[in-house]
């Protein structure tokens, strides 16, 4: 990065903001993987399956819709093996 100027820096920064790279981009896909599995194996029987893109933050497999807390409370106890509050009802 020192022999970088400030135009190519931003060059880059906003290539990233399109396109990102590096180590958390590509622990991005097999982290919503492991997620989605340990989630879809504490499901109840009638809630929906998840899918690695469920848990992903960035890139092209990222959910571009921003989610309810309804939603992230159910995703939540999936994982840890709770019944998500719609199994109550």
């Amino acid at each position: 990065m020192a022999s970088m100027d400030s135009k190519e820096l931003s060059e880059w920064a906003a290539f990233y903001s399109i396109e990102p790279f590096g180590y958390f981009r590509s622990a991005d896909l097999p982290a919503g993987i492991i997620a989605s599995t340990i989630a879809n194996c504490n499901r109840t029987k009638h809630s929906k399956s998840f899918s690695p893109k469920d848990f992903m933050a960035v890139g092209e497999h990222a959910q571009d819709k921003v989610m309810e807390e309804d939603e992230m409370q159910n995703i939540l106890q999936a994982m840890t093996g709770q019944a998500p509050k719609e199994a109550y009802k």
